[in-house]
């Protein structure tokens, strides 16, 4: 009889020895320890008859350190190429249990455009990615299902579960994770809008782990209403870098 009740614990602890947050928490872990960084990126925009339109940017990002505080993760994307998005810069300052603080700069105007929490549903730069999708690294800005499946997807063992956002104006009704089970990155999501039909599909792939920090080589978000996609390929990708937290203010926007 103890030895029924021992392997009857075991099996729970087994089955349900980490609730959906832990697992978001060690999603999040997985790509922490970047301190700041500074990448190339390739931003392919494929309309409805799969032609093809390409940019260029460069994003960097500063990663926040401190305890006991609501500051999160900083970042600067500027577009280099075509011409008519050149100069174009966006900054995040990421909350941890907050909405984030965003601003667009656009060059043509010589203004900063502030993005307000409602329009953060809307497309970032004409792509299927939204301002929402930009950042959303921390575990606190969401709620969880309650469980989660053990299921495989392209092979790799993975946690799916579901995560509803705090924001009010949140563009999704929710989102369904796969996340790898042994190195605990994300490989895909499911995004459903308001209402709660199945509206977008983010892939991820091309890991690679320098140090102990996860780092995405590229991410493919297909839209299931607009028949649209976007693709993202990082082309060089560099961590651990010594950068000035003065780039990373609307005052260096203009510069």
């Amino acid at each position: 009889m103890l030895r029924k009740l021992i392997l009857f614990f075991m099996f729970i602890y087994t089955s349900y020895g980490l609730s959906t947050f832990e697992i978001a928490q060690k999603v999040k872990k997985s790509s922490d320890g970047y301190e700041s960084s500074k990448s190339v990126l390739e931003m392919i925009l494929i309309d409805q008859s799969k032609k093809e339109s390409k940019r260029e940017m460069i994003s960097i990002s500063l990663e926040h350190k401190g305890e006991n505080s609501q500051e999160g993760d900083k970042s600067l994307m500027e577009f280099k190429t075509p011409l008519d998005v050149k100069g174009t810069k966006f900054l995040t300052h990421e909350k941890i249990n907050e909405n984030n603080n965003q601003w667009l700069y656009l060059p043509a105007l010589k203004r900063i455009k502030r993005i307000t929490s409602e329009s953060k549903s809307g497309s970032f730069m004409g792509s299927e990615f939204s301002y929402e999708d930009i950042s959303s690294r921390e575990p606190l800005k969401y709620n969880y299902s309650e469980e989660y499946e053990e299921v495989e997807f392209n092979g790799i063992k993975c946690y799916k579960y579901e995560r509803y956002s705090k924001d009010k104006n949140s563009g999704y009704s929710k989102q369904i994770l796969w996340v790898d089970s042994l190195r605990f990155i994300v490989l895909k999501i499911e995004f459903y809008d308001r209402k709660k039909e199945l509206l977008k599909t983010a892939t991820y792939n091309n890991y690679k782990k320098i140090g102990n920090t996860y780092r995405v080589g590229d991410i493919f978000m297909q839209n299931h209403q607009n028949y649209k996609s976007t693709k993202l390929n990082y082309l060089k990708d560099e961590i651990h870098l010594n950068l000035d937290e003065s780039l990373f203010t609307k005052r260096y926007l203009k510069d």
